[in-house]
C-alpha cells in the first residue's frame, strides 16, 4: 500500500465521505438509490480527481519480484464457459464508431506488459505480470463522443462495474489476455480482464465482454458499490 492510498484514505475518513458512501450505498430501495447516486457520486468522483494523476504511470516491478501463487480467485458467481469461436468484444455507447472485436483481432493489436502490484479490498495483495491491450488503444478507435466520462464494463457472468474515463485512459490500464507470459486462466478472467495498477481488484472485471461509454451514470455504478464499496477505489 503506498503512500498516495495512504494519503487518500486519511483524507476521506477526515472528510468523512468514506463512511457517507457506504451508508448511503447500502440504502437498499432503487427510488433512494436514484438520489443517492446524485448526492454522493459527485463528491466520491471529486475526491478521487484530486489525487489521481491520469498520466503519471505507476512504478513497476522486476520479473524476479513476480509472485506466481499469491494472486487468489474471487468469483462473483461461477466461472463463465466461453466459446472463443463465438467470443465478441463489444464497445458501444456514446461513440462515433461502435466495435466488435474477436480475439484475434485483439491479439494483433500491439501487446503492452506490465509487471504491477495487485492490491485486493480484502487486504492480500499479489505482484503479477500482465500482458494485454492498452485500453486507451480501444477507446481510440471507438472515437468516443467529446462529452464521455464514465465506461461500463459487462461481463459474462453478469458481473458489472464503471470507471471514470481518466482511469480508463491510464497509460496503465489493460485488457489483458496474459498472466505471468502465459496465457490468462479461466479462473482468472480468460479471454479478457481489466488489470491496472491504479484501482483497488473489485474494479477490474474479468470475463469482459461488453464495453460501454457515457456521459453519465445511471443508479447502478457496480455490482459492489451498490451495495456500499467506495465507488472510485483508487490506489
Amino acid at each position: 500500500m503506498n503512500l498516495i492510498h495512504i494519503q487518500r484514505r486519511q483524507f476521506l475518513k477526515i472528510s468523512g465521505l468514506s463512511t457517507l458512501s457506504l451508508l448511503m450505498g447500502g440504502c437498499g430501495t432503487p427510488a433512494f438509490e436514484d438520489i443517492v447516486g446524485q448526492l454522493s457520486q459527485p463528491l466520491n468522483h471529486q475526491v478521487g480527481e484530486l489525487i489521481f494523476n491520469p498520466q503519471k504511470p505507476v512504478p513497476e516491478f522486476s520479473l524476479n519480484e513476480i509472485q506466481p501463487e499469491a494472486l487468489i480467485v474471487n468469483t462473483f458467481r461461477y466461472t463463465p464457459i466461453i466459446d472463443l469461436e463465438k467470443y465478441r468484444l463489444v464497445v458501444d455507447g456514446e461513440v462515433n464508431n461502435p466495435l466488435s472485436f474477436s480475439m484475434a483481432e485483439i491479439q494483433a493489436l500491439p501487446l503492452t506488459s506490465m509487471i504491477i502490484r495487485h492490491v485486493c479490498v480484502e487486504g492480500w495483495a499479489a505482484i503479477v505480470q500482465w500482458g494485454g491491450i492498452s485500453l486507451k488503444e480501444i477507446i481510440a478507435l471507438a472515437e468516443p463522443k467529446a462529452n464521455v466520462q464514465f465506461a461500463y464494463f459487462k461481463s459474462a457472468d453478469g458481473y458489472y462495474e464503471s470507471w471514470d474515463i481518466a482511469s480508463v485512459l491510464h497509460p496503465q490500464t489493460l485488457l489483458a489476455y496474459q498472466k505471468n507470459g502465459e496465457p490468462l486462466p479461466v479462473d482468472h478472467g480468460a479471454p479478457l480482464r481489466l488489470a491496472s495498477p491504479i484501482k483497488l481488484g473489485y474494479k477490474q472485471s474479468k470475463w469482459v465482454t461488453k464495453i460501454s461509454l457515457v456521459s453519465n451514470l445511471s443508479p447502478f455504478k457496480g455490482y459492489w458499490e451498490d451495495q456500499g464499496y467506495e465507488w472510485f477505489a483508487g490506489l
